[in-house]
């Protein structure tokens, strides 16, 4: 009976360690900032419902410390992140900045070439303010032109490689091919969908914050 006693001792001692590393990895408060458009500014939702909202309750809920800046705008556009991004990042010195744009650049026909540098200035600005980068990738429906589509979908893991920072592949992974999950403008999801955008960025924000 003793030694049993013993042994759960010994277990819980050689545990504890592994415990404090597990806890220690995310001990860093972190800042986040997120720097996109209507898909993160919680257009047409109830306040709190958007993903990034539920973001803030994934992290407290794993307790990882970190703050969230949702500098987002239903609207934005690349050139408009990249012309705030100078005075949000002097403000709130984030750790890692995730970048959430290009969708509006589409829906307005904007050049390729346009998106892609405005995309590389947000990425370098970001960097030389010692944050990290998450790319969030979009894609636009063939309608607006097979190649164009093409092409678009293709910038971010572009810049992603190029530059050497995370990437989510597809923001709208499992909604976009579901009507249910939009509102009623059928371009904006739905407070059913956020969950979903959010376990679509989770896996590749994670690893930042460590």
């Amino acid at each position: 009976m003793q030694s049993k006693s013993w042994r759960r001792v010994l277990v819980a001692l050689l545990a504890m360690p592994l415990m404090m590393l597990a806890a220690s990895a995310y001990s860093a408060p972190k800042t986040l900032l997120v720097l996109g458009d209507s898909l993160s500014a919680e257009y047409g939702l109830t306040r709190g419902s958007g993903w990034v909202a539920l973001l803030d309750q994934r992290l407290q809920q794993e307790k990882i410390g970190a703050s969230i800046i949702n500098a987002s705008i239903s609207g934005e556009t690349t050139i408009g992140g990249k012309n705030r991004l100078p005075a949000l990042l002097s403000k709130h010195t984030p750790d890692i900045v995730i970048v959430e744009l290009g969708a509006n650049d589409a829906l307005r026909g904007l050049q390729l070439s346009a998106t892609q540098s405005n995309l590389q200035a947000i990425i370098d600005m970001s960097r030389q303010a010692k944050a990290k980068v998450l790319v969030v990738g979009m894609q636009i429906p063939p309608n607006y032109g097979a190649d164009y589509a093409g092409k678009f979908a293709q910038l971010f893991p572009a810049a992603a490689k190029q530059n050497k920072t995370a990437l989510v592949p597809f923001f709208m992974k499992d909604i976009a091919d579901k009507p249910a999950l939009f509102q009623a403008d059928r371009m904006h999801p739905n407070e059913q969908a956020q969950s979903t955008l959010l376990d679509n960025v989770w896996p590749h924000l994670k690893p930042l914050l460590k």
